[in-house]
This record gives structure tokens, sequence and C-alpha cells, in this order.
């Protein structure tokens, strides 16, 4: 063979390679982060007898002999989808599939059933590419249409974005295709194969989905098989909103203490039905729920995109030397760098002295130091509240019981620190001995001195970043009390950079039953 045969056949040698490269590999670089592992079902959650791993990839797979009831799904549980671009190759051979994205479940469906908007496939040649809406206003968008969709819940075509059989044609039949799914705002793109099947503008305001789940489909009829590998998600930043990422430790005190399932859950709640422009998602810690689901691997998430739209940071969870966060002071610096914001709210406030205390006191501008802070239980009364602040809008003072640590270690000269809420530490406060949480000579001279103790906090850094602390919430009910609430919810508004609403941010004031709501322990009888 001479040098010319040579170098053409290690130039096509090199081609082969080069092509054979899953679709994502040259997109590496854009920030896209893999969900599936490509070795076990990790991090996801389907019917055993239709799901496996089989060559790399996710498999579902119906016989004659097994065959599936009705559709079901393997569902991604290890975070939700908001505005994010998601890029897989599938595989079809008979039958109808899809990708559910932004997608909810009903305890009335039974288990790994799902609704919501699908990115559908399938084996034959009419509906791959399409918009449907699965258990949820039916076909949204056939191949090759633009179309929105009103408050009617019915799809008008104002476009098209290619010819249905051409786009057709560039599908591979029982071969490994490539979907990508954009969702940015309520404009919704599916593309296969590098060419765009379907665009859609839902303009339902009372049926439109704005954040779900992801869950792969396997439909019930004759026997088939799908597969799904190389999957992989980038979260986009929400254009008109600010998004909040709450984050929730484990199950720790009793019944209505350091609630913070519950705390998250109903801050969550309320703040996506007020007037502030934000959008929340919530990483519970369910390990104490049978079944479990894989939410979070050490009181952090396990979704490795959790924080890549975020404007903002909320740890509500045990502190001190067991502090999640301790082990990710890399991860959240660099957040922190990029100007996201962070509010550690009761426990969540107190870290080591060391990298993670100035790490604190960078972030959110003071944290609590044991055998400097104290965390006795009392009342607070005759509040000073801070004033021409975004947290205090619309907030009145008020008296509430809680464990209200104070005597917090705080920046030098309060630089870049705002105190915004303070009261005077009666002098039962000091009834404890000394110990790391219960007294030392510092703080009993400041109590003798009649000194203002700041139980909330607030920081501008230089990089336009905010904090925010918070000593209260050790007790669940306390967000019954009107004013707090409002100080805690305008303060999540403000840290994530959003406008906190003239008058702060009005809720109604939570039932009973709806406080009892998602407790981590059942109430003693």
């Amino acid at each position: 063979m001479n040098l010319k045969s040579l170098l053409i056949l290690s130039l096509f040698a090199f081609s082969t390679i080069f092509t054979s490269l899953p679709s994502w590999a040259a997109d590496a670089e854009e920030g896209f982060k893999p969900i599936f592992n490509g070795k076990d079902l990790d991090g996801w959650d389907g019917n055993p007898d239709f799901w496996s791993v089989k060559d790399g990839a996710i498999t579902g797979q119906t016989t004659k002999e097994k065959p599936t009831r009705g559709n079901t799904f393997i569902v991604w549980r290890q975070g939700e989808l908001d505005d994010f671009e998601l890029r897989l190759d599938y595989k079809i051979i008979g039958g109808n599939s899809g990708i559910q994205y932004r997608s909810f479940e009903n305890p009335k469906w039974g288990k790994w059933v799902i609704g919501g908007y699908q990115a559908d496939f399938e084996a034959g040649k009419t509906y791959s590419g399409i918009l449907y809406g699965e258990r949820y206003r039916g076909i949204l968008a056939q191949r090759g249409q633009q179309t929105e969709i009103g408050d009617n819940g019915r799809p008008k075509v104002v476009g098209k974005v290619g010819n249905s059989a051409e786009l057709q044609a560039n599908i591979k039949n029982e071969d490994w295709n490539s979907y990508r799914i954009i969702a940015k705002g309520y404009e919704l793109t599916h593309e296969i194969n590098g060419k765009v099947t379907c665009k859609v503008l839902d303009n339902d305001k009372k049926r439109r989905l704005r954040s779900g789940l992801l869950a792969l489909q396997l439909h019930a009829g004759p026997p088939m098989t799908v597969q799904f590998r190389n999957i992989r998600l980038k979260r986009l930043k929400l254009g008109d909103k600010k998004k909040i990422v709450m984050v929730s430790g484990h199950r720790s005190h009793g019944y209505g203490s350091h609630e913070f399932n519950a705390g998250h859950l109903l801050m969550k709640e309320l703040l996506d039905k007020s007037s502030a422009a934000v959008h929340t998602t919530v990483y519970l810690n369910q390990g104490h729920l049978k079944p479990a689901v894989p939410v979070m691997n050490g009181n952090w998430p396990k979704d490795p995109t959790a924080f890549d739209n975020a404007d903002s940071v909320v740890l509500f969870m045990n502190g001190g030397g067991g502090h999640p966060v301790n082990r990710h002071l890399d991860e959240i610096d660099a957040l922190m760098k990029k100007g996201v914001g962070l509010a550690c709210l009761h426990y969540g406030v107190e870290v080591p002295k060391g990298k993670p205390g100035d790490s604190f006191l960078d972030w959110i501008g003071g944290y609590f130091e044991a055998h400097w802070s104290v965390n006795p239980h009392w009342t607070i009364k005759d509040v000073t509240l801070a004033k021409d602040h975004p947290i205090t809008e619309g907030v009145k003072p008020f008296t509430s019981n809680d464990e209200w640590y104070f005597h917090m270690r705080f920046r030098d000269k309060m630089e870049g620190v705002t105190p915004i809420l303070s009261a005077v530490a009666p002098k039962e406060t000091m009834k404890r001995r000394d110990g790391a949480h219960s007294g030392n000579p510092a703080v009993r001279a400041s109590v003798a001195r009649g000194d203002l103790q700041h139980v909330a906090w607030a920081r501008q850094r230089p990089d336009g970043g905010r904090g925010f602390g918070f000593t209260g919430l050790h007790y669940h009910k306390n967000f019954a009390d009107d004013d707090f609430r409002k100080l805690v919810l305008n303060a999540m508004v403000w840290v994530a950079g959003a406008e906190v609403p003239k008058g702060g941010v009005d809720t109604p004031k939570p039932t009973e039953d709806e406080l009892k709501l998602h407790q981590d322990y059942g109430k003693r009888k």
C-alpha cells in the first residue's frame, strides 16, 4: 500500500469514528449534563417488569406474554424541568412512545402513570415529532405545524416549520435518532435529527405548565421495544421570572419543629400564587418516606443541574458540623461569584468557624458561631425593623415566640450588612450555663448592656448577589403570623433579585390543616 492510499484510508477511518459519536458529543462544552449514567437506573423510577438497562440504554419492552395494561412510564426522580433544553438518542421497534416533560402525576391514575406535554415518536409514519398532551388536551401540534394554544385549550395553526412527509423521511426506521426538546417560557420546540418538527406557544393560562416531571413512555398495545441513551439536560435562565431553588435538610426535631420539607413546600405554594415575579423549585429530603424517592444524596440534590439556572438558593436544614454546605463550599462559592443569592434559615445559619464561617461572612454577612452565639427559646417583642428596605416592605412590628438565635458573628463593623429584624433579649435567655450554644461571657455582657440582637439580616454583595440570614422558624406554626410570614417571603423575593411588590408579598393566612401538610412526624396523641 502506497503512502497516498494509506493516508486516504486513515482519513476514512477517522471520519467513520467521528461520525459514529453520539449526537451530544460535540455539544459537551455547551453546558449539557448527563442525567442517565448508562449503567443502571439510578435516579429513575419505573416498573421493573418493563424497564431495564441494555447496551447502555434505558430500555422499555413489552411482549405478547407480558403486555402493559396501560401506558407506563419511567420517571426521572432527581428533579423537575422548568426552562430547559433536553437532548437524547432514541430507537423504537414497533409501537409508539414519547418523552414527557413538565409533566405531572395523579394518585387516582395509579403508579408510573404520567400526564402532560409529550414529545411523541413511533415506529409508524404519523406521530413522530408532534406535541401531544398525554391525559392533557390531546394533540397540540402536528408534525410540521407551528401552533398557538388559546384559553380554550385548542391549538390554532399559525404557520409551518416544514413538510410532514419530508420530516418523516429524515427519521431512521428501527435505528437511532436524536431528539431535541427546548422549553423556554411557554414556547416549546421539538426537533428530530437536526430538523424542527413543531413549535408551540401555549397561551392557555389556566392549564399550561411551567415546570414538572421528565418521564419516558412505554405505550400499551402490540409488543414493542424502545431505548433511550445519551440523555443530557441543560437548564436555561428564566427570562420573565427569578428562580428560587430551595434545599430541604433531613428530618430533625419532633412534630411541628424544624419542618424543612413542610416549610419549603408552604413557601413555594404561597410564592408561586403571589404577584411576585419568582418561580420556585424544592429539592425535598424524602429518605424517611416509603418508598423513598431518590431526590437527595446526603441532604444535597442528586440532580447535577440543580443550581444551573438558579437566581438564588435557600438552605433550610440542620447546621453545625453536619451542615451539608460544609461539603459543598466550592460549589456554592462558584454560584456566589456569578451573583446568585443565598438565604439560610434557622439552623441553616450555623456552620463551623474557619472556612465555612468565613464563607458565610462573605455570602450572607453573618452566621451562628459556636461559643459566641446562643439559641434560647424566647419571645421577641418591641422589635426594630429596618427602614426603607424591601424585605420589610409592608411588615408591621410583631411579637413571636421562637428559638431566636442571637449574638451572631457578623462581618467586621457590619460592613455591607443591614439588620432587618432586631430586639433586646431578656435576661431569662441567659439562665443556662455556658456552653457551645447556651452562653459565654461575651453574650452575657451584651445582654446585660441591653444591646439590640439582630435575628434577621441582609447583605448586598459587591458582586451583585444578595444574602439573607434568619434565625427564627424553629416552629412551623409561626407561618400563621401575617407579618412574620411576609418578612420571610419578602426576603425570598429580594434575595433572588426580583422586585418585592408594593406592600410586600401578600398571601392568605395558612389554615391549621394547611400547616399540618407535609410534616415529617405524625402528631403525638
